[in-house]
């Protein structure tokens, strides 16, 4: 396709279209000049590089004419043209001095070349002989490497069988040398026979004899070099293994019986180890013998650990000195029964016992006591050395249960807290187990964690806790998981999750904890704990008392029936739902593993409160309250349409009734807005101090369990508070009211004055204005005792006063305004009929009436600045109500229009 194009170009009389490359440079140019955006004006002129052979454009493979005409953008179509030809001139020019450079290499290479064939054809000639030559030297020379290889081979071969007869020979000398060392006779048997016949041990005394700490120390030492040998004959076994030697299983039934005789002497020795070192009847061991026997115990575990034979020692223990123990400790009557004590270590020799009796006590050691807590620390317990460390006891004042514990723990403490020590740094030393005693314990779930590994010593877990936990629960599973009495049931559960802590404390590494959570005797043993039964009985408890204090739905003080509350709250009903929540979180009902149900028992009984309330007031609709624009909107209308009286009546709010009423609803929004508030903040102090400290760690990376908990908590106090807004706005609509009834007066203040025959300025302010805010100071108990709002003075007087004060001051500003528009009227109507004369003439009369205006302007100033003072004295800040600002300003104004 592409040399068609050529074709075509090649024929037209302007192959590379430059004609319409031209035209479209053009047309480019002056759209560019008429909306290009101008950017940064720029001075420089653009640099003529003329062509040369460096052009990227013209070295190009494929030459672009486009991208070469708008890189030479800046010349001319006719420049561009000349420079071209000038271009191709030079480039002819270069090629003719190619030529005449080498034009004579170029006619003579023709002749060079005659002759060259037959000059080849002879070098072809040795090739061939020189090829036969060489192949025969290499077949020669690979006949040679073979016979040399197959000798390599044959002599490899030979060096494998030596080395292999050699490790036979090992083996063979290692299976005797064992069975001298462990004077295992010479008897040759059959494997069969061997099978069927006892072994017999030979050890250097009887196996129910004791041995003395002599033997026993260097037995241990003997084993252990038995032990050495023994391992690097098993290695050497695997690697014969390797070569299928028919050796290997012939001797197999000699190799089992070593292993059976070391194993067995090795358990000999080491249960007459364990048995010199916790057997308290077998006599008083010195110090310097006790530490040789935690020698030799050590060489024992670790031939143990050598072995692979963690859980022989561990099945030692457990027969030995375990059962034994649990046996005679652990039993159904042993919370009746009384425990002997647990006698420590006491080396005294004879020759110290004479002195002992003769200076008394001075010389015995002194076991030492360390009480235990309710609850255990959050630290870590393995911060601290174990070496040496006091066992941690538990409270066994009045508690069966705690002394039986704690007699377990001493002994735990005395015979395995050291061989639980010795047994762990020999792992580690192997390399058996990984120490994690460097991640602390916290609250953390350790029971789900995930074993680090199945080898190593695992005495605690085993020996010690799978013995305890099944005797607890065959022996005294009907006494301590009994949840018929939930008080006795509480205090076995604490007591022995205490003793569990105490248990963990004596463990040797945090990975003995893991282990000793995630047996199954310890699953077992927290699925006893009937706690949901537990839960139901103290949810009974506390719900059986409270329903029947809710029961009554009086809430004014003043009622016969009515029960008062104590401490802070008033009334008998909130006080027992806070000692119900209070209850729940105390150390006699707590158990954190119903943490979450105690929690949510929390919220309902806020929620139930919430719900008493409610049905206890009265109902918004049903209520004799009105709401404050309905009390704006009676009044207004009830001053649109004044009574014809000439002297204000009883409104029908004022009746001994309605008054009566307004009283007993005040005392009930004042008692359930202090119990409200008295809730609120006691349970929030009772949240900080206390249940946020008990719940259980949920999250580790951040505190946002413990902030939605928190969050639930605030919004069911919210709830409550909402529904104390609405008492607050029902309580300040009735002070508001009945504040307004004490205006009446105001509406006969201009007939009282113009029926005066004293025409004298007033200079006191009327019996009325000290009256007007007298219900919020009786309700406040402000110079009188006993007012309902007394305990809320401090939080609500200032607000419920400004409140009372603006409705009181649109009040008297709707008063004043029907009494000017009163006072209009009435000047109308005189000035009709008597047109000749004016209010404000030189009449006597206009001089009357003008004086009367004087003295109604001056009384109400001052029952203004009288009703200020009162503001003034509940906390208000009068200058910063509107409303009072505007009543001021029309009482110091004249009361009609001068122009009329």
């Amino acid at each position: 396709m592409s040399s068609r194009v050529s074709q075509a170009a090649a024929k037209s009389p302007d192959p590379y279209e430059l004609e319409r490359l031209a035209e479209e440079l053009v047309a480019r140019e002056l759209a560019g000049s008429s909306y290009a955006p101008r950017t940064t004006a720029s001075t420089e002129l653009p640099i003529y590089v003329p062509l040369s052979h460096d052009n990227p454009h013209l070295t190009a493979e494929v030459f672009n004419v486009e991208e070469f005409l708008l890189s030479r953008s800046h010349t001319s179509l006719q420049d561009l043209r000349s420079e071209l030809r000038d271009y191709l001139t030079s480039l002819k020019e270069e090629l003719v001095l190619l030529i005449n450079d080498d034009y004579e290499a170029f006619i003579s290479l023709s002749t060079d070349l005659r002759g060259e064939g037959s000059r080849l054809e002879k070098l072809k000639l040795p090739l061939d002989d020189l090829r036969k030559r060489i192949s025969e030297s290499r077949a020669g020379l690979q006949a040679t490497q073979d016979s040399i290889q197959e000798t390599l081979d044959t002599r490899t071969h030979l060096r494998e069988e030596k080395a292999l007869l050699h490790l036979l020979l090992k083996i063979s000398e290692s299976v005797t040398r064992l069975e001298s060392l462990l004077l295992i006779s010479q008897v040759t048997t059959s494997p069969l026979e061997n099978h069927n016949s006892n072994y017999q041990f030979h050890l250097p005394a009887s196996a129910g004899q004791p041995i003395d700490a002599k033997s026993q120390g260097n037995r241990a030492k003997h084993l252990s070099r038995v032990t050495a040998e023994y391992t690097q004959l098993l290695y050497h076994i695997e690697k014969a293994k390797e070569e299928n030697c028919a050796f290997v299983d012939e001797i197999r039934w000699r190799i089992d019986r070593i292993q059976s005789t070391l194993t067995s002497d090795l358990d000999h020795v080491f249960s007459a180890i364990l048995s010199s070192l916790t057997d308290i009847k077998a006599g008083r061991v010195l110090d310097l013998e006790r530490a040789k026997l935690y020698v030799d115990l050590t060489e024992c575990l670790r031939i143990y650990d050598s072995l692979h034979l963690w859980r022989v020692p561990e099945e030692i223990m457990r027969r030995d000195v375990m059962q034994a123990f649990i046996k005679k400790t652990i039993f159904p009557d042993a919370l009746a029964a009384s425990l002997s004590p647990v006698l420590p270590h006491t080396p005294l020799p004879a020759a110290l016992s004479t002195r002992t009796e003769s200076h008394g006590s001075a010389l015995l050691p002194r076991t030492p006591y360390t009480p235990f807590t309710a609850f255990a620390s959050k630290q870590n317990p393995f911060e601290a050395s174990h070496v040496s460390g006091p066992v941690h006891l538990l409270d066994e004042s009045n508690d069966a249960l705690a002394k039986l514990y704690n007699q377990i723990l001493r002994f735990i403490e005395r015979d395995f807290g050291r061989i639980m020590e010795i047994a762990e740094r020999v792992s580690l030393k192997a390399g058996s187990t990984q120490s994690q005693s460097s991640i602390a314990l916290g609250n953390h779930d350790l029971g789900d964690a995930q074993q680090a590994s199945v080898d190593g010593f695992e005495i605690m877990t085993n020996v010690v806790w799978a013995e305890i936990g099944k005797a607890i629960m065959d022996e005294l599973g009907t006494v301590v998981f009994a949840p018929g009495n939930a008080n006795e049931f509480r205090k076995h559960h604490s007591t022995t999750q205490a003793f569990i802590r105490s248990l963990e404390f004596l463990a040797p590494s945090t990975h003995s904890v893991q282990n000793m959570r995630s047996h199954p005797v310890f699953t077992a043993f927290q699925r006893r704990w009937q706690l949901s039964v537990y839960f139901q009985l103290r949810w009974k408890e506390i719900i059986t008392k409270l329903e029947e204090t809710l029961s009554s739905r009086i809430l004014d003080p003043e009622a016969p029936n009515f029960t008062p509350g104590h401490k802070v709250f008033v009334t008998a009903q909130a006080a027992d739902i806070f000692t119900a929540i209070d209850s729940c979180w105390s150390a006699e009902v707590y158990i954190p593993d119903l943490a979450h149900r105690f929690w949510k028992f929390t919220l309902q009984l806020l929620s139930r409160y919430r719900e008493w309330l409610e049905n206890s007031l009265p109902p918004a609709g049903g209520s004799p309250v009105k709401p404050a624009a309905n009390i704006m909107n009676d009044k207004t209308s009830a001053i649109a349409n004044p009574p014809r009286s000439s002297t204000p009546g009883l409104t029908p709010e004022a009746t001994i009734e309605s008054t009566a009423a307004d009283e007993i609803l005040l005392r009930q929004f004042a008692t359930a807005l202090v119990d409200i508030r008295a809730m609120t903040s006691q349970v929030l102090q009772l949240w900080r101090e206390e249940i946020s400290m008990m719940l259980p760690d949920t999250s580790t990376e951040d505190n946002m369990a413990e902030e939605v908990l928190e969050v639930a908590l605030r919004t069911q106090l919210e709830q409550l508070s909402a529904l104390s807004t609405s008492l607050y706005s029902q309580a300040t609509a009735i002070l508001s009211r009945r504040c307004c009834d004490a205006l009446l007066p105001v509406r006969s203040i201009p007939s009282q004055f113009r029926a005066m025959s004293n025409k004298r300025l007033p200079s006191e302010p009327s019996y009325f204005a000290p009256t007007i805010l007298r219900p919020v100071r009786i309700f406040f108990g402000i110079g009188a005792v006993g007012g309902p709002g007394e305990r809320l003075k401090e939080e609500l007087l200032r607000d419920v006063s400004t409140n009372v004060v603006e409705s009181v001051c649109q009040r008297y500003i709707q008063y004043l305004t029907a009494m000017k528009k009163t006072e209009e009227s009435l000047r109308r109507l005189k000035k009709g009929k008597k047109s000749t004369l004016s209010i404000f003439g030189s009449t006597t009369a206009g001089k009357d009436d003008g004086k009367d205006e004087e003295r109604i302007r001056a009384q109400m100033i001052l029952d203004v600045e009288a009703f200020k003072t009162e503001g003034e004295a509940l906390g208000v800040d009068m200058r910063s109500v509107d409303s009072f600002i505007v009543l001021d300003q029309m009482v110091r104004a004249e009361l009609v229009d001068g122009d009329l």
